[in-house]
């Protein structure tokens, strides 16, 4: 895939502030080769022969930025700072479009993509990880992603596109809010322009149930609510929170209608070109931070703050929701020659 003019101009931006603050440093994946690290305030750091750049879409407070935090300490303290590890959050380096693009070319060396079918434009059979209600529980779901639904699904989907997954972390379950109506049921939808991002799997889902989905980057969607171009959005809670998007919307309605894991990635080409060492670590305290990310990422915590900020939260009528995406459910089964296999990999880890 060619790399948009938004992907070009974002990486050529932090190669020229990397070397303008720490004289002279690439950013591009590299072999050994001396580079400096820059904080996220553009204070210049330690100096390393290897560095990885990571950038996320999130809010810098969001339970996946507190784990890269971990993950940056642990592997600098492994490597006596010759691998140096910079977080860029906010989107600072682009959109989760943007990093797909920067990373899969080598242009960025690692990203924390907030969901695992953003792989859609290069394989859309990735989208088996969010069809609607696949998992029956939270316990279900992290076990299929740490087990072997998970294994293949980095293997045979994600790994191909020149990444290499280091862990697969947790984005949550995704609830519906909006500035029209609690959603009690699927017909509520109706009327209400939703936000999504640019994924097939969650346009069918809302018009499965007669919605509107309007498709926008999230860096955009506190702009959009605030001005309203669109009325609604769907994200896990902590995403919810940490983008203070409490603050420009007012009905949170828990359908919990997909769950969506969270990938480290890394180019592939850059991760080979570190001393097998260095590898194993990043692998392992990518698994440690995962355990920090789950903990984190504790629903009944973001759901107190979002009550306390004076949403007003809903339960659903899941059984009609469940219902209503049966023919979405098909549609993959037939779609993909593979389609029922995916589906009955995630299912059997449900209890």
């Amino acid at each position: 895939m060619k790399k948009s003019i938004t992907s070009i101009m974002v990486a050529a931006a932090m190669a020229f502030s990397l070397t303008a603050c720490g004289g002279g440093a690439s950013d591009a994946p590299s072999g050994e080769k001396s580079n400096t690290a820059v904080g996220e305030s553009g204070d210049v750091k330690a100096q390393g022969k290897y560095t990885l750049n990571i950038g996320s879409a999130m809010s810098a407070t969001n339970p996946s930025s507190i784990a890269l935090q971990s993950f940056k300490e642990a592997v600098e303290e492994r490597t006596n700072g010759e691998l140096v590890v910079n977080i860029y959050t906010d989107s600072a380096l682009g959109g989760e479009a943007d990093l797909l693009e920067q990373v899969t070319s080598g242009t960025v060396e690692g990203m924390m993509q907030m969901g695992a079918a953003n792989w859609e434009p290069y394989n859309s059979e990735v989208n088996v990880a969010l069809l609607p209600f696949l998992f029956t529980s939270l316990d279900s779901a992290r076990e299929a992603w740490a087990g072997e639904f998970g294994q293949e699904f980095c293997e045979k989907l994600l790994e191909p596109t020149g990444v290499t997954i280091l862990s697969v972390w947790e984005a949550g379950y995704r609830h519906m809010t909006n500035n029209i109506r609690p959603i009690n049921e699927p017909g509520d939808l109706a009327g209400i322009k939703f936000r999504t991002n640019e994924n097939s799997m969650k346009v069918k889902m809302y018009e499965a149930v007669n919605g509107s989905a309007v498709i926008m980057a999230f860096s955009d969607v506190y702009t959009g609510l605030q001005n309203k171009t669109i009325d609604g959005q769907e994200n896990p809670l902590a995403n919810i929170y940490t983008s203070s998007l409490q603050d420009v919307q007012k009905y949170l309605s828990l359908t919990g209608h997909m769950y969506d894991a969270a990938p480290l990635a890394v180019n592939t080409a850059w991760f080979q070109s570190l001393p097998e060492e260095y590898q194993t670590i990043l692998k392992e305290e990518a698994e440690n931070a995962r355990a920090i990310d789950l903990q984190e990422n504790d629903e009944s915590i973001y759901l107190n703050l979002l009550k306390e900020a004076g949403m007003e939260v809903n339960d659903v009528d899941k059984e009609a929701f469940q219902e209503a995406m049966q023919s979405v459910w098909e549609e993959f089964a037939s779609q993909y020659d593979d389609g029922q296999y995916w589906i009955d990999l995630a299912t059997s880890f449900n209890k």
